[in-house]
C-alpha cells in the first residue's frame, strides 16, 4: 500500500508543483503563449500511454510496467532541468508523461484487483487524501522555489522537476522491493497496431486544437489534421474488431451502457478540469498580480475542499453502494463553479475566487473516484487493468483538448481584446492621465510598460505572448487595459469549459444506476477457477497483501486464465 501511495504522490505532486511556476519558467525562456505545448506534450505522452500501460499489466502483471513507469518519470524530470528553451522543456515533458501514463493508473489498478468496490471506495479515499496533500504541497512548493533566483548553483524553477528524482527513487525502491501480487496470465497477444493508431488519432487532433485559432480552423493544415484523425479511427475500429479481447481497448466494452456513459462522462468532465486547473494559476498572476507563492497559497481553498471531499465521498460510496448519484451531484456543482468563473473581472478582489475554488474542488473529490469505481465495476476482473486506464486514458483525453482549446482561445483572443481595452474610454483616459505624471514616466517598474505603449515598432496585441513580468509591478492605470483584455480573453475560454460540463451533466443522468459488487477482482477470477486458496497466510510471498488469493504456479495460472476466458463475467 505504501508503495502505491509513493507512486500515486510521485505523479500529483508533479501535476501541480509545475503549475505556480510555470509562468516564471516561461518568462525565463521567453515564451508564455508556448507553454501550452509544454502542458500538452505531457498530455499526449501520458494519454496515449496510459491504456498501453493498462493492457500490458493485463498481461504481464502490474509490478514491471509501474517500475518502468517510475524510471521514465525520473528520467524525464532530469532532462527536463537541463531546458534551455520552451522546445527542449516540452520534449521532456513528453518524456515524463510516457511515466505518468503508468503512474496515474497502475496504482488504482492493483487496489481493483485486491479489494471489492465497496471497500475499494474507502481505500480511495485515502489515496484521494494522498493527491490532496501533494496537491497543498505542490503549489506552495512550486510558487517557492520559481521566487527563489538560484539554489546550490541551480536556478530555482529547475527545483521544480529536479525535487521528483529523489522522491521517483524512493517510490522505486518501495515498489521493487514490496510489492507482490499473484501472477495471472492473460493472451500474451500484444496490439501493436492499436497502439500506434490511438497516437495517430489524438495527437492530430490536440495540435489542431491548441493551434487552431493560429492556422485557422479550416487551414491545410487543419484539414490535414482532421483527415488524420478520422482514416486512423476508422482503421482503428476495423484493428480491434480484428484483436478481440486483445485489443488495447475493446471494442466489446462499448456495448456495456454503464461503460459507455461513464466514458464520455470522463471525457467531458477531463476538459473541464483540466482548463480550469492550467489556467486559474496563469490568472492568477497576470491578471490579479500575485506572485507565484503567493498564487500556490491562493488555490488552497480548491485543495482542501478536493482533500475532504475525497476522504468524505469514499464513505458514502460505501455506504450507498452507488456512484451515480455523485457523479451526477459533482458535475452540477462543477457547472455552477464554472458559471461563476465566467462572471470574473480584471479589478476583483482575491476573494470572489474563492466560492467557485471550493465548488470545483468538492466537485473533483466526488468525480475522480466515482468515475474510476464505475468502470471498473462494469468490466470483468481480467479487464480491470483496461478499466483503470480507460478511466484516466479518456479524462485525459478530455484534458488535453480542453488545455489545448483553452489556451488557442485565450491567446488567440489577445490580438482582439487588447485592442478593444485600449478602445474603452475609462482605461485609455487611465493611461493618459499616468502617462503625465513624472513619477510615473520615471519609476524603473513602468519603463518597458512604457517603452511598448510609446514604441512606433511595438504591438501591444502581442505583448503578452512572450515576457509578462513588465506587469507586476507596474502602475495600476497603466496595466489596467493588459490585464482588462487578459481577463476578458480568460472568460471566454470559461465559457467553452462551462459548456462541455453542461454537457457533462445532461450525459450523467443516463447513467446506469447499478449497485457495486462486493468481491474483488482477484477474488471472482479464484472463485470462478476454483482454485483451493492457501489455507493460511504463510503461504503467501513475503511482502504480499494478506488476502486470500489464488495460487500463484503456473498450472494455478493456466487454469485461471482458460477457464476465465470461457466464462463470461457476471456484470453489476
Amino acid at each position: 500500500m505504501i508503495s502505491l501511495l509513493a507512486a500515486l504522490f510521485l505523479s500529483s505532486l508533479n501535476q501541480t508543483v509545475v503549475g505556480t511556476a510555470m509562468r516564471t519558467i516561461a518568462d525565463d525562456l521567453g515564451g508564455v503563449s508556448m507553454q501550452a505545448w509544454v502542458t500538452t506534450a505531457f498530455l499526449i505522452a501520458s494519454t496515449v500511454s496510459t491504456p498501453i500501460y493498462g493492457k500490458l499489466s493485463d498481461i504481464f502483471g502490474r509490478r514491471p510496467l509501474l517500475l518502468t513507469a517510475m524510471l521514465l518519470f525520473v528520467g524525464g524530470s532530469l532532462l527536463a532541468t537541463t531546458s534551455v528553451d520552451m522546445i527542449q522543456l516540452a520534449a521532456y515533458r513528453g518524456v515524463q508523461g510516457l511515466g505518468a501514463g503508468g503512474l496515474m493508473t497502475l496504482p488504482l489498478a492493483v487496489i481493483a484487483d485486491v479489494l471489492s468496490p465497496t471497500q475499494r471506495a474507502k481505500v480511495q479515499g485515502l489515496f484521494m487524501a494522498v493527491f490532496g496533500v501533494s496537491s497543498v504541497a505542490g503549489p506552495l512548493v512550486g510558487g517557492l522555489l520559481a521566487g527563489i533566483d538560484e539554489i546550490l548553483g541551480v536556478t530555482g524553477w529547475r527545483w521544480v522537476f529536479l525535487i521528483s528524482v529523489p522522491l521517483g527513487l524512493i517510490a522505486f525502491i518501495l515498489t521493487w522491493r514490496h510489492l507482490r501480487l499473484p501472477k495471472v496470465h492473460g493472451s500474451a497477444r500484444i496490439d501493436w497496431f492499436g497502439s500506434a493508431l490511438v497516437v495517430l488519432i489524438v495527437v492530430p487532433l490536440i495540435l489542431v486544437a491548441e493551434q487552431g485559432m493560429r492556422w485557422g480552423w479550416t487551414s491545410p493544415t487543419a484539414i490535414t489534421c482532421y483527415v488524420t484523425t478520422v482514416v486512423s479511427l476508422i482503421v482503428f475500429v476495423f484493428v480491434e474488431r480484428h484483436m478481440g479481447d486483445d485489443a488495447i481497448i475493446p471494442l466489446s466494452l462499448f456495448r456495456i451502457p454503464t461503460f459507455s456513459v461513464a466514458v464520455g462522462v470522463s471525457v467531458l468532465v477531463g476538459f473541464g478540469m483540466f482548463l480550469a486547473m492550467i489556467i486559474l494559476p496563469l490568472y492568477m498572476q497576470i491578471v490579479l498580480r500575485l506572485d507565484p507563492t503567493s498564487a500556490g497559497l491562493a488555490l488552497l481553498p480548491q485543495v482542501f475542499a478536493q482533500l475532504i471531499s475525497s476522504m468524505v465521498v469514499g464513505f458514502v460510496v460505501a455506504k450507498l453502494g452507488r456512484t451515480k448519484p455523485l457523479v451526477v451531484g459533482g458535475t452540477a456543482l462543477m457547472l455552477v463553479a464554472y458559471w461563476l468563473l465566467t462572471t470574473s473581472e480584471y479589478d476583483q478582489p482575491l476573494w470572489r475566487l474563492y466560492l467557485p475554488m471550493v465548488l470545483f474542488g468538492v466537485a473533483l473529490g466526488a468525480l475522480l473516484q466515482s468515475l474510476t469505481l464505475t468502470l471498473q465495476s462494469s468490466v470483468a476482473p481480467e479487464q480491470m487493468g483496461v478499466a483503470s486506464s480507460a478511466s484516466a486514458f479518456f479524462r485525459s483525453i478530455g484534458g488535453t483538448f480542453g488545455t489545448g482549446i483553452g489556451f488557442s482561445v485565450l491567446f488567440g483572443s489577445l490580438s482582439i481584446t487588447i485592442p478593444e481595452a485600449f478602445d474603452r474610454p475609462e482605461l485609455r483616459a487611465g493611461v493618459q492621465q499616468a502617462l503625465a505624471q513624472k513619477e510615473v514616466r520615471a519609476d524603473p517598474d513602468n519603463a518597458a510598460l512604457i517603452q511598448i505603449l510609446q514604441s512606433q515598432s511595438g504591438d501591444p496585441a502581442n505583448s503578452l505572448h512572450g515576457d509578462t513580468s513588465f506587469l507586476m509591478h507596474a502602475n495600476d492605470q497603466l496595466a489596467a487595459p493588459f490585464l482588462w483584455a487578459f481577463n476578458d480573453s480568460t472568460v471566454q475560454a470559461f465559457w467553452f469549459g462551462l459548456a462541455m460540463v453542461a454537457a457533462a451533466l445532461a450525459l450523467s443522468l443516463f447513467l446506469p444506476d447499478t449497485r457495486l459488487g462486493d468481491r474483488s477482482a482477484l477474488q471472482e477470477m479464484h472463485d470462478r477457477s476454483q482454485i483451493t486458496p492457501p489455507s493460511t497466510a504463510g503461504d503467501a510471498p513475503t511482502g504480499s497483501i494478506p488476502i486470500v488469493l489464488p495460487k500463484t504456479g503456473d498450472n494455478a495460472n493456466n487454469s485461471t486464465a482458460s477457464r476465465s476466458r470461457k466464462e463470461p463475467p457476471e456484470r453489476s
